[in-house]
């Protein structure tokens, strides 16, 4: 075993751990109970497995082949007249964007651990002054959480794939799990679990638009981590012989679970509470905490449970989206990995400032062009243009450019050739025309 490979169960966690982050936990059960609940879980099932993991699978496909960075990775598999696609490799620029404003809500979930360990808000309103008193007036605070943030993220890193990255996963993936179990036990016993149940499952068409399906694959798609190569990344690092079908399916069924069981949990919470299911910042930040404070001491120990697993998503995630850019530096500049890592992190911690001071009122007049803050460009960039466009790299290179005995050796042993056959049929046709669908919808170009 390579000493500075990924061993099977060390990928799958470290890819779920990229995987599973702050969409599953706030974004996931709200868009299914407001998207038609079960009709909406089954659409959604249906593309995370066919679209979704197809490009997942490709990502992995070539990663696992060339055991490379990204950049070297397409400039292998490009045949000699078609070098110039070794540029899709740069698609690990995306990090620049995701981690600058990602790193920034990983401090404030940090900040909330404290939060609801000391003094939780007793009720939404003095919730939503908490938190809009850390976005807007709390400079140093937020500085000093997203610093410790950064400071996380980079460590990692910078220990490599064994030392820092797998064993950070192997941790807290684990924790994660165990976290959330917890959790969903105390919550089945809630009276708003069986509404919980029902605002997530039950079928609901007249809530079931044309848009479902757009938003259906939206999230699929952005929920796996793909368009920004740290799949790919991940699967440089892991090591030969190992199911790549198989750890992709495995890595696919965690992601999933994991979002439902984080929608039951926070919406048991809610509605035994009174409470309506609201969506991303103002669900986490606010509601939820003033619930906690309801619920007396075993509100404040939910309160550290949840922030906590929050908190452990949040980090693996950001980890991933670091890697790409390190791997780079290594690989193609001779870099040393330290000295690669903290370089590059200087960078993304300097442009993070400027995202966090653009949610400030000193600041924000500053920050803000076109109506949106540059916090809000830095996720919109990301979300609806730079990760769609990565996804459509990959599924046109692995289905037209690449060589398809590569694909076909690789996969026909797991998967037979019948099921290669579709497989390759989505990622030649399915997957760009989906993909760019949601890249247009995200856009405001088209509208379903």
């Amino acid at each position: 075993m390579h000493k500075n490979r990924f061993t099977r169960i060390g990928f799958i966690l470290a890819a779920a751990g990229s995987a599973v982050g702050l969409g599953n936990i706030w974004k996931f059960p709200y868009i299914a109970g407001e998207n038609g609940g079960g009709v909406f879980v089954l659409v959604y099932l249906a593309t995370v497995l066919f679209i979704g993991m197809s490009i997942f699978i490709g990502e992995v496909l070539l990663g696992s082949y060339a055991h490379k960075d990204a950049v070297t990775t397409f400039e292998t598999h490009s045949p000699s007249k078609k070098k110039y696609w070794k540029f899709s490799g740069f698609t690990f620029l995306t990090g620049v964007f995701i981690l600058s404003f990602y790193a920034v809500v990983v401090g404030w979930i940090f900040n909330y651990v404290v939060v609801a360990a000391t003094a939780l808000p007793a009720n939404v309103q003095e919730a939503e002054s908490v938190f809009m008193s850390l976005l807007q007036k709390d400079v140093w605070t937020q500085i000093f959480y997203y610093t410790l943030a950064f400071i996380v993220i980079a460590y990692t890193i910078s220990r490599g794939v064994k030392k820092g990255i797998e064993k950070l996963n192997n941790i807290l993936m684990p924790t994660l799990i165990i976290i959330l179990a917890v959790l969903l036990i105390y919550s089945v016993q809630l009276d708003g679990f069986t509404q919980a149940l029902s605002f997530m499952f039950s079928p609901n068409i007249d809530k079931f638009k044309s848009g479902s399906i757009i938003v259906a694959v939206g999230h699929a798609f952005f929920t796996l981590s793909i368009g920004m190569v740290t799949i790919l990344t991940y699967a440089a690092s892991l090591d030969k012989g190992v199911n790549i079908v198989k750890a992709s399916l495995t890595i696919v069924i965690m992601d999933t679970l994991i979002a439902i069981v984080a929608g039951l949990i926070i919406f048991s919470i809610l509605f035994s509470a009174g409470q309506e299911p609201g969506k991303g910042a103002g669900l986490v930040f606010i509601t939820l905490p003033a619930v906690f404070y309801e619920m007396g001491s075993i509100g404040t120990v939910l309160a550290i449970a949840f922030f906590v697993a929050l908190a452990f998503a949040a980090v693996t995630s950001a980890v991933s989206v670091l890697e790409p850019t390190v791997m780079y530096l290594v690989e193609r500049r001779g870099m040393k990995r330290k000295k690669a890592t903290y370089s590059v992190s200087v960078i993304f911690y300097i442009i993070g400032i400027f995202t966090l001071l653009s949610n400030t009122t000193a600041f924000s007049s500053l920050l803000t062009f076109g109506g949106k803050n540059l916090f809000d460009w830095f996720d919109f960039i990301s979300a609806a243009i730079l990760m769609p466009i990565g996804g459509i790299i990959v599924a046109v290179f692995v289905g037209y450019i690449m060589d398809q005995k590569v694909a076909r050796e690789a996969l026909v042993p797991y998967i037979g050739e019948n099921l290669y056959k579709v497989w390759l049929f989505i990622m030649r046709v399915v997957a760009p025309i989906a993909v760019l669908l949601v890249m247009l919808n995200e856009m405001g170009v088209i509208s379903f």
